[in-house]
């Protein structure tokens, strides 16, 4: 799969892209990652990308021309990239938007400085996207951010073919609690049925205890949770318990 990243500061993107499991993924060729200053596209000696606001105000707007220009030219390279503009305005990014833009031949991601872009920018792109609601210093943190979620569903990308099918909210849920040695650490033992062998009675422990955890932390998870009738009757005793332990 191929990333593209436009940005003012491709420094930011070198030890990410080279660490841990998307560099080797690199390095495998199944991920291809390609950083591109946006200065490059922008005009006179001094490479301006942005400028004054009109009516005024603080701070400075990032051009449109460089960003038309770069991204007409990557198009060109890739037909079918999808564009993405990093934006505290854009739809807050999901594990659902990281399983869909997997799909994606190629995905180009713009980066944001300053007091944003020029709202021409707008019109170049396929979709704007957020991390949440907060203000970064510019999009380098969330494309990277994105990339990782993204890249680690490509297939060969994961050691574990089946790790990122049991991942927080890749069901919908959270994630079940997990353990590993030692069996007793302080008095804290591993829940004996982890122990047992049983890998049926261990698949529905972990089941309960992700309606449990995603009950717990995140309820608002539950609305959209692709839930069985068991399920739902577990959640109804999970809820009756706790209120029992509230009162």
């Amino acid at each position: 799969m191929k990333f593209d990243v436009l940005t003012l500061f491709p420094a930011m993107l070198d030890s990410p892209m080279r660490e841990s499991i998307i560099g080797k993924a690199i390095n495998r060729e199944l991920l291809h990652v390609n950083v591109h200053n946006l200065r490059d596209w922008a005009e006179g000696r001094h490479q301006v990308t942005d400028d004054t606001p009109y009516g005024g105000g603080d701070g400075m707007v990032m051009k449109v021309e460089p960003v038309a220009r770069a991204l007409a030219e990557l198009r060109v390279q890739s037909p079918r990239t999808r564009v993405l503009l990093m934006s505290p305005q854009g739809r807050v990014f999901r594990q659902a938007d990281a399983e869909r833009l997997c799909g994606e031949e190629a995905l180009t991601f713009v980066c944001g400085r300053y007091e944003g872009f020029d709202e021409r920018v707008r019109g170049l792109v396929d979709e704007e996207l957020s991390l949440g609601d907060f203000v970064l210093t510019g999009g380098e943190l969330a494309a990277m951010t994105m990339i990782d979620a993204i890249a680690r569903l490509v297939p060969g990308v994961l050691g574990s073919s089946g790790s990122a099918l049991t991942d927080s909210h890749s069901d919908g849920l959270l994630e079940y609690p997990q353990y590993t040695r030692p069996a007793d650490f302080e008095g804290q033992r591993v829940p004996e049925i982890l122990l047992s062998g049983n890998h049926q009675l261990i698949a529905d422990w972990r089941r309960r205890e992700q309606l449990r955890r995603t009950l717990e932390r995140r309820p608002d998870l539950l609305a959209n949770a692709p839930l069985s009738e068991e399920d739902r009757r577990i959640l109804q005793e999970l809820r009756t318990s706790l209120q029992d332990k509230a009162e």
